[in-house]
């Protein structure tokens, strides 16, 4: 099964529909979705094309094919849009060689206060708007980066897991970094 990535949305229709354009041309079977959905939240500006409803409306027709978790900019009046669950802080998704990924948006649990993880388990999540592969001690870390209000020079990037191997990608599909199971 191939599973695509992403994080921090902040309802700009225009990164949105980039990223369904490239969940298509990625042709992964599910989308997983970090968090920060439709608000762009005080820290930020707003986003060029903030149109929150064209948002659910594009999250809403691909229900089917997506996961998703709270982000900190995420609220119950959201979830009452949305017809795909995402109040959830959290979610494991099981790899090869019993290895987990712990998924979240990253601004409950990070790498200054992970999850209880064993050697070889990843931990995923966005919210810092900044693609990385990063070794711990127990386990590796790993953020897609974001959609909208990218924080490297790398621009807005996602993330794809196909057989063991996860690589982050721009928005160009140019690789960016990559990890593989062990």
């Amino acid at each position: 099964m191939k599973f695509m990535f992403a994080s921090d949305i902040h309802g700009s229709k225009k990164e949105c529909e980039k990223l369904f354009t490239l969940f298509q041309e990625e042709k992964a079977d599910r989308l997983i979705l970090l968090g920060d959905y439709l608000y762009h939240g005080p820290r930020n500006g707003i986003p060029e094309n903030y149109d929150p409803q064209a948002v659910v409306e594009m999250l809403n027709r691909h229900k089917t094919q997506l996961f998703c978790v709270r982000g900190n900019c995420d609220s119950e009046v959201d979830q009452m849009l949305l017809q795909v669950p995402m109040m959830a802080d959290y979610l494991i998704l099981p790899l090869e060689n019993n290895h987990i990924a712990f998924v979240t948006h990253g601004h409950l649990y990070n790498t200054t206060t992970p999850p209880p993880l064993t050697s070889g388990d990843l931990l995923i999540h966005g919210h810092t708007h900044i693609p990385i592969i990063e070794h711990q001690e127990h386990y590796t870390y790993l953020n897609p980066g974001s959609v909208t209000f990218p924080k490297s020079e790398s621009g807005s990037s996602y993330m794809i897991y196909e057989s063991g191997k996860f690589i982050i990608k721009t928005f160009d599909r140019q690789e960016i970094t990559s990890y593989n199971i062990p």
